[in-house]
């Protein structure tokens, strides 16, 4: 699989609808290798319900049939994504592909989860709509990036989660809780108006895309919230566990949910006739992956030292179940047997890739070993290269950077350059206080040294068959250690990180019940408090006998170019769904 670029949307989402208002949904998400499942009846012509799970999903690609099955009045979701996402890769399948009983074999086949812990033997009647989309989502993602999900491989839900709410995309924007709503007055440098960017604290990937999950699907189960704010406690009463635990988790790659897709995904076999330079890329992201992988093992004995003492359920429960179980180590010692021990992940451009061609142990592979040895020459040619033009050209701060685009040049400080440049040097381009440049013989070599490069990645690859395959079959225990790092950085980084830059008594521990009422004393907006200082905290108090509240006051900041303006807001309570608020 490639990468997806960072934040960048990873999820693919199919959609079908039937005549009695049903959709159905199923969003693959790429990059962590997870099914999500929903099928609901659609109560509005607006499709209210399936904007706020786009709105969710934030997908890259939306898959639908070609015929229109709306009800009358309803516009149909193929018209809907032509309406309101048209920026979003829409693909177009038969509905042959929709098929739900070739759906329901898949997640059978490709669920971690056995199938009655999912409920599928029970509501596989009630799901046949989500089902006949992750028929049609699956076979496009096996074509479209030429792989076999891996069996038994996938992290599948149904129906979502009933322990979360669900936050319409206009009240999202009204919120300001993932941009601020005049984003375009404000600025791109005031993104820390929204409760999002301002709680952005993460430090990986996963863990800020959990951290917007959470913020648009809030917790509703009463018991989940107070074992988080236990964790919280505990976090806030124990500086030691708290920043013992925030240098730990720098110890873990940025992208271990990502490492999962080189395992969950399998491409076809190399062989023989398909060892081509054009795989060499594939070949270097499986590397790469492998490496991140023995780096996140290796950080492993370093969090469970610290989380040994931990009292709250949440920390406890992670020390039970990913410190103390021995596949993590069986894994790594599996890696230990092919990969080099000195190997490591790293992110400057020519280091990680000297460590990916290195990243075998010598004498595993002799076609392996001569590909090394062409890489180790050309680079080394390079760089006797640069030495010769310091001498010859009397430029003894000529440098040889590199990027993976266009691998080694020449990078020359303007105030060492008496008139103009020899004509030996080409592509001459003024960066900043320095010349950027190559020359033919740079140019030569850095072909050599890319193809060495490539057909060491594609060897590797060869020499790595065997271990991925041994890895797929311990599957669920990744994809568990890397759900957990999300779940610690968010909570440690983003939530306790929070609280600890404020005084001690600036935010408390709120409590929860299942029936009201709901108070609030002296309450505080998190993004305006932290623009302004004089801030006014307002109560709220809202129970049956009273279950409306109007708030007015003056806007503490005016928009540029506005008048001061009235800021009105309406809290109200629908008696039989208190709890469907609360969180």
């Amino acid at each position: 699989m490639e990468d997806d670029g960072g934040e960048r949307s990873s999820f693919v989402i199919g959609l079908i609808e039937n005549r009695a208002k049903e959709v159905g949904v199923a969003a693959f998400d790429l990059r962590s290798a997870s099914l999500h499942l929903s099928q609901y009846i659609e109560t509005s012509s607006s499709y209210q319900n399936t904007k706020t799970l786009l709105h969710f999903y934030d997908p890259m690609v939306i898959i639908v049939p070609p015929n229109k099955l709306a009800p009358e009045g309803m516009v149909g979701v193929s018209e809907l994504v032509d309406r309101f996402y048209a920026s979003v890769k829409k693909i177009v399948m038969a509905r042959g592909c929709f098929d739900d009983t070739k759906g329901a074999m898949l997640i059978k086949n490709l669920a971690a989860r056995e199938p009655s812990a999912l409920g599928l033997d029970s509501y596989y009647k009630q799901y046949y709509l989500c089902l006949a989309s992750a028929s049609a989502t699956i076979k496009w993602i096996e074509a479209e990036k030429g792989v076999i999900v891996t069996n038994h491989s996938l992290s599948v839900t149904f129906n979502g989660s009933f322990d979360h709410m669900n936050i319409d995309a206009t009240s999202v924007q009204n919120l300001e809780i993932i941009e601020p709503f005049h984003s375009a007055l404000w600025g791109t440098s005031n993104k820390k108006r929204s409760l999002f960017h301002m709680l952005k604290t993460t430090k990986t990937v996963g863990g800020t895309r959990l951290l917007r999950a959470n913020l648009l699907q809030p917790l509703k189960d009463i018991e989940t919230i107070n074992t988080r704010l236990d964790c919280l406690d505990e976090l806030m009463s124990d500086e030691q566990l708290f920043f013992g635990l925030s240098q730990v988790l720098r110890k873990f790659p940025k992208e271990t949910d990502r490492v999962l897709c080189h395992f969950c995904f399998k491409p076809k076999k190399v062989t023989n006739e398909v060892l081509v330079v054009e795989n060499a890329r594939k070949s270097q992201m499986l590397i790469s992956s492998i490496i991140l992988l023995k780096t996140a093992l290796d950080a492993l004995p370093l969090l469970s030292k610290v989380l040994k003492d931990a009292k709250s359920f949440l920390l406890a429960n992670v020390y039970k179940s990913i410190c103390e179980i021995e596949k993590y180590a069986d894994i790594r010692k599996r890696i230990g047997v092919v990969i080099d021990e000195d190997v490591l992940h790293a992110r400057v451009p020519f280091v990680a890739r000297t460590q990916q061609c290195f990243a075998v142990k010598a004498g595993i592979d002799g076609l392996l070993d001569i590909a090394r040895r062409s890489f180790c020459d050309t680079s080394e040619a390079i760089h006797n290269l640069a030495n010769k033009y310091r001498e010859e050209y009397k430029m003894p701060n000529l440098k040889l950077p590199f990027n993976s685009r266009q691998g080694f040049y020449f990078s020359i400080p303007q105030k060492d350059i008496q008139g103009q440049l020899p004509s030996k040097f080409i592509q001459v381009v003024k960066h900043g206080n320095n010349v950027h440049c190559s020359t033919l013989e740079l140019a030569s070599l850095n072909v050599r040294n890319k193809s060495a490069a490539g057909e060491c990645y594609i060897r590797t690859e060869v020499c790595l068959e065997a271990l991925v395959d041994a890895i797929r079959e311990d599957i669920s225990v990744l994809t568990l250690l890397a759900e957990v790092l999300c779940l610690l950085d968010m909570i440690v980084n983003s939530f306790a990180h929070t609280i600890s830059t404020k005084p001690v008594d600036r935010y408390i521990r709120p409590e929860f019940t299942d029936d009201g009422p709901l108070a609030i004393d002296a309450g505080r907006h998190p993004i305006l408090e932290s623009i302004h200082s004089d801030f006014v905290p307002n109560n709220i108090f809202i129970s049956e006998a009273s279950n409306m509240v109007i708030a007015m006051g003056p806007n503490i900041v005016p928009l540029p170019g506005y008048d001061q303006y009235q800021l009105l807001i309406v809290i109200c309570k629908n008696h039989s769904n208190l709890g469907d608020i609360l969180p």
